[in-house]
């Protein structure tokens, strides 16, 4: 994980946040071509979740809510993790995840007598990560909400939180779209949105941060029906990371021992990250009805659907992944170090078509005899219909290598057949075969070969 995470800086697809001053912990930045990837990655979850379905709405809620919502999801009262604190340099640790890192089943909703009388049989096996001491406070909830001033000019008001998940906003809007746009049930509505938790200790890279962002589908059913959906959602989900990719003896369900409250039913999709191990980046829930439920209940407001006269408040189906994590997944599954004859290698990044940054790369195969006016010709040509990057720095073997290391499918090299007869030579990335393709043909060239996989 450490090439992983020193091969996303060095190739401009994570910097750690505000590095110039020492960064900041569980923060991080996605450079120019970070962020095309975790662009892409939305894209496809929305074109698979809305765009391909009819009984799917979109939506993009506030970051800001009225308090009143946390109280009602109860995240005021239960969104917390255990804590205990070093008692001689005061770092703060997950007790939770300490015993999970022993192989010992433990999980944040346990009893913090549980977990404490587990913490103290182990005692002996932990040590603090900071000054390997190992006296420790006792095991206390620890709230996640960040709290906010937002509004509140002489500080006496209630306390304005950041929100601690994103799927909220689709539960405060239910009623709006129901009203709107009088969907038939069972239907679902999807957002993509930020949450932010104050973690304990932020750690593994983007797998857990202070800052999250999160595409959520909250799938509204009929009581009785949960079982029917539930199966179906949960085979499309493990079908979309295979279709974007990843490799099947990569990916697995685990389903929740310890069961919050108000779920009948949870699994998470893990994937098995380097060093990490397997680990959550989807989770996929049945709610039962207790988020309606309890809106209608703060709110005063009915947040009951009325089906031809018969009247019931929608169980709810969720599927939410992390997108942080979901391109940490996808970053690891494609990285790959190819041997080649001659003793020599190639990194690769095997990204999907669909997800890389760039599609292809215009290489003027000399900086100098209007090469590169004619693939500036060639890029504009492309530029707008199809994801394209220029690059006229270093020899064509190493302009080859980059491109390759950040998973551009197509270099097109642009040379002197090109002045004289309208040709380029295209080199796919991953068989490092050549084509020659007429400049007139390539858009079409390069939309089937795209469009193929």
């Amino acid at each position: 994980m450490d090439l992983i995470i020193s091969f996303c800086k060095e190739r401009g697809f994570v910097y750690q946040g505000s590095e110039i001053y020492d960064g900041i912990a569980g923060v991080y930045d996605f450079g120019p071509r970070g962020v095309e990837l975790l662009n892409n990655i939305k894209k496809s979850w929305w074109r698979e979740m809305v765009m391909r379905k009819s009984d799917v709405y979109g939506l993009d809620s506030g970051i800001f809510k009225n308090p009143r919502t946390w109280e009602a999801s109860g995240h005021i009262t239960s969104f917390s993790d255990p804590m205990t604190e070093c008692l001689n340099c005061k770092t703060r640790i997950r007790a939770d995840k300490e015993l999970a890192a022993l192989g010992i089943n433990a999980d944040e909703k346990m009893s913090i007598e549980e977990l404490q009388k587990l913490f103290d049989q182990n005692l002996s096996k932990i040590k603090c990560p900071k000054c390997d001491n190992q006296a420790f406070s006792p095991v206390r909830k620890f709230n996640l909400l960040v709290h906010s001033n937002f509004g509140n000019f002489t500080d006496t008001g209630d306390p304005v939180y950041l929100p601690g998940e994103a799927c909220q906003g689709i539960y405060l809007n239910f009623k709006n779209i129901v009203d709107s746009l009088h969907p038939k049930i069972p239907f679902g509505i999807a957002q993509i949105g930020k949450a932010f938790r104050n973690e304990i200790s932020p750690r593994n890279f983007l797998f857990r941060t202070r800052e999250i962002e999160q595409a959520d589908l909250q799938y509204f059913i009929r009581p009785g029906e949960n079982t029917e959906h539930y199966k179906r959602i949960r085979e499309e989900r493990m079908a979309w990371y295979r279709a974007i990719g990843l490799h099947d003896e990569n990916l697995r369900w685990s389903q929740h021992e310890n069961l919050v409250f108000y779920a009948s039913d949870a699994w998470d999709i893990e994937y098995n990250f380097p060093d990490y191990g397997f680990d959550e980046i989807e989770g996929v829930h049945d709610r039962t009805d207790y988020d309606l439920s309890q809106h209608s209940k703060f709110s005063g407001l009915d947040l009951s659907y009325n089906d031809d006269g018969d009247r019931f408040t929608p169980y709810i189906v969720e599927t939410s992944m992390g997108l942080g994590r979901v391109f940490l997944a996808v970053i690891c599954d494609a990285y790959d170090v190819e041997e080649l004859p001659g003793n020599d290698s190639r990194i690769v990044l095997r990204l999907h078509h669909d997800l890389a940054p760039y599609k292809c790369a215009i290489l003027p195969l000399m900086n100098k005899d209007g090469l590169p006016e004619k693939g500036k010709e060639v890029f504009d040509s492309l530029a707008g219909q199809i994801a394209c990057t220029f690059d006229t720095s270093g020899s064509i073997g190493k302009r080859y290598r980059r491109q390759d290391e950040i998973g551009t499918p197509f270099c097109i090299t642009v040379d002197y057949d090109s002045l004289e007869n309208g040709t380029v030579t295209v080199r796919e990335r991953d068989s490092m075969q050549q084509e020659t393709v007429s400049i007139d043909d390539l858009r079409t060239y390069l939309s089937e070969k795209l469009e193929m996989c």
